[in-house]
């Protein structure tokens, strides 16, 4: 409803619909009448008028008011003006229906899992319009079927590929390309990511208690990771650069892969590092232990992936 009352510098409008309270003041009556009928509307068809704009400029808005405070706001923002060109990005957000998402992801020429990751972010920012920002009522999108998941990377790197690796990288630390399989030793003893490993600083480590201090990672959780004898002895290795392998992630992610391809290594990544470190560590730690070290949030993957005991070893730990 809206009220008029005559104040000192004209009359003042008061507008309170539907939760939302609006005033301001104006010269005459009529001006306030006019200010109050339009301020109405916008407040009843809140919806309607937010709905005249389209998808792509909704991807806009979340890229400049949530993906930049996100630590991985450079993807984000990398897919949100990729997916703009698609002419999914448009339609109208009153006029968006599932199917206009179906037809998106049919026609995409990429893995499944990046585009589940896609898929992922489009939801987010249409999840944050309708629960943050009003302006629709429902999330199109999830109601859509996601492409199925690939199976787990299995390829874990055999004592052939360290060998070669080691050739490829030499024995000199002062120089990048062998820290950077050094690096890569590390986070096999560590389970650590890439990004983790080239953000540690020496501030951050305990030679003493065998701790790393990790203020940084994937999930934005900071944690602290117990090391092995192995582990210190590779950063004990090291010449004494600040952060502690005197990489940061470009550098590490090229020398790598350069390193990798001059040994003839096929089909190995820098990640598949974690998943050898986990493999390795599930035969020692018991899974609570394991995901407290490694970061893992949702124990329904290391069991399903890293505890595959048979039956006839659980009887045996019965007796």
């Amino acid at each position: 409803m809206a009220s008029f009352r005559k104040v000192k510098s004209g009359w003042k409008a008061e507008v309170a619909r539907k939760g939302v309270r609006k005033a301001r003041t104006f010269p005459t009556r009529q001006e306030a009448k006019d200010w109050a009928a339009q301020a109405e509307n916008e407040v009843l068809n809140s919806e309607q008028i937010a709905g005249s704009g389209t998808f792509g400029e909704l991807l806009d808005r979340y890229g400049r008011e949530v993906s930049t405070h996100k630590k991985g706001a450079r993807w984000e923002i990398i897919r949100i003006e990729k997916i703009k060109r698609d002419k999914l990005a448009a339609i109208q957000l009153r006029n968006l229906k599932p199917a206009d998402f179906g037809e998106w992801r049919d026609r995409q020429d990429l893995a499944p899992a990046s585009i589940i990751r896609e898929m992922q972010l489009m939801s987010a920012a249409l999840n944050e319009a309708r629960k943050e920002w009003g302006i629709i009522s429902t999330n199109p999108l999830s109601d859509v079927r996601r492409p199925k998941k690939p199976q787990p990377r299995d390829r874990l790197p055999t004592e052939e590929d360290f060998d070669r690796l080691a050739h490829s990288a030499g024995e000199d630390l002062t120089k990048a390309t062998a820290r950077a399989y050094h690096a890569f030793l590390f986070a096999c003893e560590t389970a650590m990511r890439a990004g983790e490993i080239t953000g540690l600083v020496w501030d951050r480590v305990d030679l003493e208690r065998r701790v790393a201090k990790l203020t940084h990672t994937k999930n934005g959780r900071p944690r602290d990771v117990p090391l092995s004898s192995e582990a210190i002895r590779l950063l004990e290795a090291l010449p004494q650069f600040d952060p502690v392998f005197g990489l940061n992630s470009r550098q590490l992610d090229a020398l790598w892969r350069k390193l990798r391809d001059r040994a003839k290594v096929e089909g190995l990544t820098f990640h598949d590092s974690r998943h050898f470190a986990v493999t390795r560590l599930s035969k020692k730690l018991d899974v609570l232990e394991l995901a407290k070290m490694v970061g893992h949030t949702d124990l329904r993957i290391l069991l399903n992936v890293y505890y595959q005991s048979d039956a006839s070893e659980v009887a045996g730990k019965l007796d």
